[in-house]
């Protein structure tokens, strides 16, 4: 017995980093969607929990946050059984699309049926939470206001018609770094997050993107300045809002038209290795 799992990619549409608890974590309120660009978890019956991926970036240990989320639900459940897990990569590493946590998410819902536990999404996201604090999104994987420290997931619906172009720069960002150099005593960037949720609600693309920001693009863009560099050419381009997603340091353009996409994303070929032309999910 072989089953699959779909893993796709995130982006932050609104991200708004509110304050820093007493543990460190952080409170967020940010909006989020998943894209057509995914990885692949393939999971069989086996002993032990043990993982492989066709990446060379991403190790194979505990520290891999799909081996995380299986050690964490064999717990939680009380289960002996074990899984051989691989994962087959399509999302760029350490590009702030999640991929990682959407990994782990899969591994949730494939143990779940693996395992027969029959655990809901709800159950799967608490569980998750313990892994990464995106991972409960990553188990709905659909267009939801996110917030407290990513474990309240309150999906939206769908979401008007537009068109995702994904710029990956050739640098790796690490989402600790970020998270920890954040200064709250310092005047941010913030999103008005209810007017994108507004936008949603009235299927009106206009509005949605006019409250959108990502908090933690001023952070690492002062430090990579490839970002700055990508939401200006996005904008030139024809892109009708641009901004990163998460930590970084991946950047994307929103286009209501296809054509205009198209255009958007030939264009950024030429200045970037790694872009993506994608429909939300």
């Amino acid at each position: 017995m072989e089953i699959i799992q779909k893993a796709p990619a995130k982006i932050n549409l609104s991200l708004d980093a509110l304050y820093r608890h007493h543990d460190g974590e952080h409170e967020w309120r940010m909006v989020m969607t998943s894209v057509d660009l995914a990885d692949y978890v393939h999971i069989k019956p086996h002993a032990s929990v043990h993982v492989t991926t066709d990446s060379g970036f991403l190790p194979e240990d505990p520290r891999n946050l799909a081996y995380k989320a299986a050690i964490a639900l064999q717990k939680a459940a009380g289960v002996r059984q074990g899984a051989r897990i691989h994962i087959e990569k399509h999302i760029p590493v350490a590009a702030g699309l999640g991929g990682g946590s959407s990994d782990a998410a899969a591994v949730l819902r494939g143990l779940n049926t693996l395992w027969g536990l029959d655990y809901s999404l709800a159950q799967l996201a608490t569980i998750g939470l313990q892994v990464d604090s995106d991972v409960p999104y990553c188990v709905y994987s659909q267009t939801a206001l996110v917030t407290g420290r990513g474990e309240v997931v309150q999906p939206l619906g769908q979401l008007p018609n537009f068109w995702v172009v994904l710029a990956k720069p050739g640098v790796s960002v690490s989402t600790p770094s970020i998270l920890n150099a954040l200064d709250y005593n310092q005047p941010m960037p913030r999103p008005d997050t209810d007017k994108v949720l507004a936008g949603i609600k009235a299927n009106d693309f206009q509005l949605m993107i006019s409250g959108m920001t990502n908090s933690l693009e001023h952070v690492t863009a002062g430090r990579h300045h490839e970002i700055t560099a990508l939401t200006t050419r996005f904008i030139k381009y024809g892109a009708q809002v641009a901004q990163m997603s998460g930590s970084g340091p991946t950047v994307f353009g929103l286009c209501e038209k296809h054509s205009r996409a198209v255009r958007v994303y030939n264009s950024m070929k030429g200045f970037c290795k790694e872009v993506y032309l994608l429909r939300p999910l």
